[in-house]
């Protein structure tokens, strides 16, 4: 990725000029800055995140060309919605992660679709528009009944499964993540299924 030109990064501020008592920010505050328009603050962003977007993105993909493109995109989507970021639901990372998990599965999903496409027409198979149509809505209230779902977990529950099955991390890396014991995270993540599995109606 770094043969690539960064997406509205022009220049590192120095060290000591975001807060008096000369420490960095942390990620939720940069991207708070980022959806003010602060260039700088999406270059600290771009450096601190784009390693771990770029490596998210690859177990899903398992291309590294595809990877780099989809790992820019979500790049460029955090520059244009960072002023979207509320810290109050959920750490500067996690929010990053999703972004880059959800643009993973589109590319896989794009690609799937294309393929069909293919298949479907070397067979000569006919669809009714009916069914493609009825396929993408269903596709699409599925996606938005799993968002509302994880919006009832609570903000350690959400964190510590986005960060699991979205980004791949253990346990131990989790807790790490959200400065949590162990035992609390493999607990939260536990209840936090439990919660999931009844809110969208899946059977035991």
């Amino acid at each position: 990725m770094g043969r690539r030109k960064r997406v509205g990064a022009r220049g590192r501020p120095r060290a000591g000029e975001d807060r008096p008592d000369g420490r960095p920010p942390g990620l939720e505050e940069l991207l708070q800055k980022v959806g003010r328009g602060d260039r700088a603050a999406f270059e600290r962003v771009y450096e601190a995140m784009a390693p771990r977007v770029y490596g998210l993105v690859l177990r899903v993909l398992r291309d590294r060309a595809q990877s780099e493109e989809v790992a820019q995109e979500v790049m460029v989507e955090v520059w244009r919605s960072a002023a979207r970021y509320e810290p109050g639901r959920g750490s500067g990372l996690a929010w990053v992660l999703t972004i880059a998990h959800r643009r993973a599965i589109d590319r896989v999903r794009s690609a799937q679709a294309g393929l069909d496409r293919e298949e479907r027409v070397a067979r000569m198979e006919t669809h009714r528009p009916y069914d493609e149509v009825s396929e993408l809505v269903e596709d699409r209230l599925e996606r938005e009944r799993l968002r509302r779902c994880l919006e009832r977990l609570t903000p350690l529950q959400h964190e510590s499964l986005t960060f699991a099955y979205y980004g791949g991390y253990s346990y131990r890396e989790v807790a790490e993540l959200v400065r949590a014991p162990l035992a609390t995270v493999k607990t939260r993540m536990r209840d936090g299924l439990i919660r999931l599995r009844d809110c969208l109606g899946v059977d035991r």
